[in-house]
């Protein structure tokens, strides 16, 4: 029987409690590659997914079967075809289809139905119902490649699945869609996910891929995991990467979490399922294991021009004049505006800081770090916090530090030290105002 450590658990509990309100009620979409049923994967799954239908998460999962059918194909003396990505199903392929997404099913509904005592499914009911769910077309004849049963989401009964959740069942969607005269077609699982969270308006899209994440420097393969995208900063990213063909491609699921984005879906998820409880993780954690792609929609977080130097004057002026702040002139901000990071709302700026680097000692300075009070407990601090630390990265830094006298507590809570002054960068500590005496706190960037 393994140890419970009070000084390590209870901390721990209380610190994923307001993920666990936050979320109750809330509807996840979550998508679940062929390529992690293959490799062994469903089960720690399907324990971790239980785990979030107990607190009251209402879930829809698709799964995929890529590998599956690839190896009932092979079974059968045929080869998997492909066109930009997308299988060419005949007849003997659609036929493979149906077999892997029965024997799929079968066994995901076998893995949620266990309930052996000692294991993270003891005491778990967990209902899944399938259906005809999904209204399909045919993806036709494309470039002259002729795709034959091979479809795409027309319509989802989002009604239905609706009625499902709401009961307290969990929704299993296959990757199969009926025309209205009866005819099946192969779908893709990213499609019948993305459909699907679009049509139910979820919180969530997850995606349980091969892959990472999506890398901040998409040069550099060992680069770090970019946590957390805008969907401006995904739209932009998939004009520079070239057409995704097959699913280690950079852009072949963040396509899908634009797509979801762009219809309504506030937050959508790339998690790599070789990682063990990586959806877990993902849920009840600040900065998650993956990376997730943000709608903005009315508001804006991006870089200052100077355009928006009166809307930060206006924005810090209560601060400085309230003594949290120290003062800085209007010339001071014209001449470092590109240094500032802000977020706005219907054209009106309520928050920013800004960056200074200090390359020859690899950190820099984050100040000027405020929140409108009409805007404050809502996360847009730690947003503009998230992107000036990207700004850092890429321009080399391995830390930030920040100079406070009164939010300290703030920082510490974000992953700051306290150091001494003695710390900072030798061109900093000549203008360190002695009588101020603020505190110096540094976070690593690694």
């Amino acid at each position: 029987m393994s140890l419970v450590f009070p000084h390590t658990f209870v901390p721990w509990f209380r610190l994923v409690a307001p993920h666990i309100h936050a979320y109750r009620g809330k509807t996840f979409v979550v998508g679940l590659t062929g390529e992690a049923i293959a490799a062994g994967k469903l089960n720690a799954f399907v324990q971790d997914l239980a785990i979030l239908h107990a607190i009251g998460i209402k879930i829809v999962l698709a799964h995929g079967f890529r590998p599956q059918v690839t190896e009932q194909l092979a079974a059968k003396g045929q080869t998997s075809r492909y066109s930009h990505g997308m299988r060419i199903t005949d007849a003997v392929a659609l036929d493979c289809a149906q077999e892997a997404a029965g024997q799929l099913r079968f066994e995901i509904e076998a893995a949620f139905s266990q309930g052996l005592p000692n294991t993270p499914m003891a005491n778990a009911t967990v209902r899944v119902i399938s259906g005809n769910f999904l209204v399909a077309r045919p993806v036709g004849i494309v470039d002259g490649v002729d795709y034959m049963h091979s479809g795409v989401v027309r319509r989802v009964d989002g009604a239905a699945i609706r009625r499902a959740i709401d009961s307290g069942a969990m929704v299993l969607l296959s990757p199969f869609g009926f025309s209205p005269t009866g005819e099946a077609f192969n779908l893709t699982m990213e499609d019948v996910a993305t459909a699907t969270a679009v049509a139910l308006q979820a919180d969530k899209l997850l995606f349980m891929t091969e892959v990472p994440g999506i890398r901040e420097r998409q040069d550099d393969p060992e680069s770090a995991i970019d946590t957390e995208l805008s969907l401006a900063e995904a739209r932009r990213l998939m004009i520079a990467l070239p057409r995704p063909e097959r699913p280690t491609d950079t852009g072949f699921y963040l396509q899908h979490c634009v797509r979801a984005c762009e219809g309504g879906v506030e937050r959508s998820h790339i998690l790599p399922f070789s990682v063990d409880g990586a959806l877990l993780m993902e849920v009840f954690t600040h900065d998650g294991i993956g990376t997730m792609v943000v709608d903005e929609k009315l508001e804006s977080l991006r870089e200052a021009t100077a355009d928006d130097v009166g809307g930060i004057l206006q924005l810090i002026e209560p601060f400085e004049r309230d003594g949290t702040m120290v003062r800085r002139d209007r010339h001071e901000i014209e001449r470092d505006i590109a240094n500032y990071t802000l977020i706005e709302h219907d054209g009106v700026i309520f928050g920013c800081a800004a960056l200074y680097p200090y390359p020859e000692a690899r950190t820099g300075e984050m100040l000027a770090l405020t929140v409108s009070p009409q805007s404050q407990s809502q996360g847009d601090g730690e947003r503009i916090l998230k992107r000036i630390e990207q700004r850092a990265r890429a321009a080399g830094l391995d830390s930030i530090f920040v100079l406070t006298t009164r939010t300290m507590h703030w920082f510490i809570k974000r992953g700051f030290a306290v150091v001494d002054p003695g710390w900072l960068p030798e061109a900093r500590q000549r203008k360190y105002n002695w009588d101020r005496r603020s505190q110096v706190l540094v976070k690593k960037l690694n």
